[in-house]
């Protein structure tokens, strides 16, 4: 089977001005509110990626109407969905295939939502549950795709998360859409609340009192426009390696700054990061700011706790950060990091392994003591983008030459990731593999 490798030099420093590719959660959430909503909706600076690309070409099998005037600039004829002639493949995204289950749980028509071995293995009950206890039809082998979803009549609940879970939280936000009654998520900690921005933008009555988040169906949604702003978890492997790779100063422009997606830049700030925040605004109900990295002497710091549901999809690269940081980190509370694309707590440690790192792996969480040296390695993406792309950045700090194996899959959320690196100054050469 074909593959790629891309090839790391380290000791050159990262300089310059960039801007990363459109906010994941948000363009997922453009598409899939668009097509419920009763008129047009534009939206511009879209990711064009693959987990989104899944979600769009899914909901163009439920007959939605979606015209594309470049790659990230699209126009959506939302209102009605339609039964799909097949089912809907969301490949690697787990965040689509989520959401789409808790709108497609009030249509009158069946669905089946599924996607790759990876996304088959991805854990489904936590959003099964309470879709059924909202009287949802939906079924999957031991709870996990491929699901499938028949009409049913859906009624409001109060539904207490044990795990702060932007993907459940919004999976019975959405299925609320239909139901009839208000339904309640109560939240054990903050998640994060795109949906609820969006949905309020769309004329949606939400109301979030502490931890409670109401809705109460509308009869219909409104059209919007969407300017994405530039995804924080995308712009966290710059802001990492502008901290870690000697003399460098990185400006990341238009950043989406959502308290509910910043833990990382807070926990930057507390390890001594010379990191700051200009020209803030606001964009698509979500605030944002351009960064300014430069290098940084870190130092450990203990994590956990909610700032763990904040700064989720950051830990791989966060890594780097501890093993370059003088003194000790830990961090607990994060077992979600099990259950992503892969099991992020391990393949890492397994990955760092190879470069010469000591880690030592928790079960919900890991703990490193700084300051270490890397040794360059030949190292797998795993076929996650978070490890590949934070495999990437390890290789700009080790001695020597680092090879990373599959690293097209970072363009499951960073189109274009290694052009980015090289256009700041690294010397990174991107080969495929027959």
């Amino acid at each position: 089977m074909a593959t790629d490798k891309l090839t790391i030099k380290s000791h050159q420093a990262l300089k310059g001005t960039t801007r990363v590719p459109g906010d994941k959660s948000i363009s997922h959430r453009a598409i899939l509110f668009g097509a419920l909503a009763k008129g047009i909706t534009q939206v511009r600076y879209w990711l064009a990626a693959g987990d989104t690309e899944a979600t769009l070409a899914s909901t163009r099998q439920l007959g939605v109407n979606i015209e594309r005037h470049d790659e990230h600039t699209l126009t959506i004829h939302g209102g009605e969905l339609h039964a799909p002639t097949q089912p809907l493949n969301f490949v690697n995204a787990g965040t689509g295939i989520r959401l789409a289950a808790g709108i497609l749980a009030g249509q009158a028509f069946e669905s089946v939502l599924d996607g790759t071995e990876q996304l088959r293995r991805r854990p489904m009950k936590r959003i099964i549950e309470p879709l059924r206890l909202m009287g949802a039809n939906i079924e999957g082998a031991d709870d996990k795709a491929p699901l499938t979803v028949r009409p049913a009549k859906l009624k409001g609940i109060r539904y207490p998360m044990s795990v702060a879970s932007a993907q459940v939280k919004s999976a019975v936000l959405l299925a609320g859409l239909f139901a009839e009654g208000v339904t309640e998520v109560v939240q054990p900690g903050p998640a994060r609340d795109h949906t609820e921005r969006m949905l309020s933008a769309m004329g949606v009555k939400i109301e979030t009192e502490g931890e409670v988040i109401r809705l109460t169906p509308p009869s219909h949604l409104n059209p919007m426009n969407v300017n994405v702003p530039s995804d924080f978890s995308s712009a966290a492997f710059l802001m990492v390696a502008g901290c870690i790779v000697p003399d460098s100063e990185i400006v990341i422009e238009g950043v989406n700054l959502n308290e509910t997606r910043t833990g990382l830049l807070d926990v930057l700030l507390e390890m001594g990061a010379d990191i700051t925040v200009s020209e803030r605004s606001m964009e698509a109900g979500e605030e944002v700011g351009t960064l300014t990295i430069r290098t940084s002497q870190l130092k450990g710091v203990t994590v956990g706790g909610e700032t763990v549901v904040r700064m989720i999809d950051e830990f791989p690269v966060f890594m780097l950060a501890c093993l370059m940081a003088e003194g000790e980190t830990i961090v607990r509370d994060a077992k979600e990091l099990r259950v992503k694309e892969t099991d992020r707590i391990a393949v890492m440690a397994t990955e760092l392994r190879k470069m010469g790192a000591i880690i030592e792996e928790r079960e919900d969480g890991f703990k490193i003591a700084g300051k270490q040296t890397l040794k360059g390695a030949v190292v797998h993406g795993n076929d996650d983008h978070r490890v590949a792309m934070s495999m990437s950045i390890a290789g700009l700090i080790a001695e020597g030459e680092t090879i990373v194996i599959d690293i097209k899959c970072a363009s499951d959320s960073f189109p274009r990731f290694p052009e980015t690196l090289q256009a700041l100054g690294a010397d990174v050469v991107l080969e495929a593999l027959s």
